[in-house]
C-alpha cells in the first residue's frame, strides 16, 4: 500500500486483465536515451520541433500524422518494406502517399543501430537502408514497434498459470488459464490489441459465469487506423487469402466512385471487398477514406448475419449517403469465372 504495508486479497475467483506495454527494441543506446512510447507522447506538454517514430504499425502512424498537423516534423523508420505490415500492399502505398503529401518523411527497409542523446533537446541516430549508413538527428523519438504483456512479477509462477513462448497467459477458447478459477482477458491474454477486443473477452466470461456458452472461437474482429482518412478492414484481405489459398473475387472501386465524398470534397481512398469464388459469401471488407470505420460495420453486420453480398449491392440505400457507395462496390463484384487465386 501507500504506507508500505501490506494487504492481502483473497477469492474464489481470479481475472486477469493486466494488459501490455510498448515494447523496446535491443538497440545499442535506445533505453538510454529515454525515448517516447505512446503514453509519454500522450502527455507532452510541448511541440516536438522533430520527431523520429520508429515503427510503421497502427501506433506509430496515427501519431506521426497527428504531430505533423500539429506543426512538427517527423520522419518515420520502418524496418519492413511498407507501412502497415500486415496490409495489401495498396493500402500501403495509400497511406503512403498520403504521408508524402502531408510531408512526413518515410524511410523504409531502414534499421535503427544506434541511439545516443547530445542533449536535453538533441537526439542522434544511426540507421542503415540501401543507401548506406547515415546519421540523423531529431529533437524526440518515439518507438512504435510493438508490445509485450505485462505478466512479469505477478507471481504466477506460483499459481499454476501458464504463460506461452511469448510471454502471454494461456488460455483456452473460453479465456480460461491453466489454473482452475482464474481467467485471463484482453491483451495480456494474448487477444488481439483492441479495446473492443478486450471488452468483448469480458463479455464472454460474463455471460459464461451466467449460464451462457460464448467461446473466442470464429469471432469477426474489425479495426480501425485513426489516420485522416481513416482505414477500416473486417475479414479477409489479399495479403491472407492468399496465404491461405482461399480463391476469391475482387470488386475495389475508387472512393470518388461514392457521391457522398463529392460533396464532402473528401475523395481520397478506395473501397474494396473480397467475395467467395465459387459463393456470393462476403470474406472481408477494406475502406481507405472518410468514415471508413462506419461503412465497415455495415458490412461487418452483413458478415454475421451470413448475408450474400447481393444483399448490399441491391438494397436500398438513401442517396447521397456513404452507405451508398456500398451498392457501387458490390455491383463491382466479377462474375464467378474471374476468380482471384493464390498467385494472382
Amino acid at each position: 500500500m501507500n504506507d508500505e504495508t501490506t494487504r492481502v486479497l483473497a477469492g474464489d475467483r481470479v481475472f486477469l486483465n493486466v494488459g501490455t506495454r510498448a515494447a523496446i527494441p535491443d538497440v545499442p543506446g535506445l533505453k538510454a536515451a529515454k525515448p517516447l512510447t505512446h503514453v509519454e507522447a500522450l502527455e507532452l506538454d510541448r511541440l516536438p520541433e522533430h520527431l523520429v517514430v520508429f515503427g510503421g504499425g497502427f501506433v506509430g502512424l496515427e501519431f506521426a500524422q497527428a504531430m505533423r498537423r500539429f506543426g512538427s516534423q517527423v520522419t518515420v523508420l520502418e524496418r519492413g518494406p511498407q507501412l502497415g505490415s500486415r496490409e495489401d500492399a495498396d493500402v500501403s502505398e495509400g497511406i503512403l502517399h498520403l504521408f508524402e503529401d502531408e510531408g512526413i518523411d518515410v524511410l523504409l527497409n531502414t534499421d535503427l543501430l544506434e541511439v545516443e542523446r547530445l542533449s536535453d533537446q538533441k537526439l542522434q541516430l544511426q540507421v542503415r537502408n540501401s543507401l548506406g549508413i547515415r546519421s540523423l538527428e531529431c529533437s524526440d523519438l518515439l518507438v512504435a514497434t510493438g508490445r509485450v504483456p505485462n505478466t512479469q512479477d505477478l507471481g504466477l509462477e506460483n499459481t499454476g498459470v501458464e504463460l506461452d513462448q511469448r510471454g502471454y497467459i494461456r488460455v483456452n477458447d473460453r479465456l480460461q488459464t491453466t489454473m482452475p478459477g482464474i481467467w485471463a482477458m484482453g491483451d495480456c491474454a494474448g487477444s488481439p490489441h483492441f479495446t473492443h477486443v478486450a471488452f468483448d473477452d469480458f463479455r464472454i466470461v460474463h455471460d459464461n459465469l451466467n449460464g451462457g456458452n460464448r467461446t473466442t472461437e470464429g469471432r469477426l474482429i474489425p479495426f480501425c487506423l485513426f489516420t485522416d482518412p481513416e482505414l477500416a478492414r473486417v475479414g479477409l484481405n489479399e495479403s491472407e487469402a492468399r496465404k491461405l489459398s482461399i480463391p476469391y473475387r475482387l470488386a475495389k472501386i475508387p472512393l470518388a466512385a461514392v457521391l457522398r465524398t463529392r460533396t464532402l470534397s473528401e475523395t481520397r481512398g478506395f473501397l474494396k471487398a473480397l467475395v467467395g469464388a465459387e459463393s456470393d459469401e462476403i470474406l472481408g471488407f477494406t475502406g481507405f477514406g472518410t468514415q471508413a470505420g462506419e461503412l465497415m460495420a455495415v458490412v461487418q453486420t452483413a458478415m454475421l448475419a451470413k448475408l450474400p453480398y447481393t444483399a448490399l449491392r441491391d438494397a436500398l440505400l438513401t442517396h447521397p449517403t456513404m452507405a451508398e457507395g456500398l451498392n457501387v462496390l458490390f455491383s463491382a463484384v466479377p462474375a464467378r469465372s474471374m476468380v482471384g487465386t493464390p498467385n494472382s
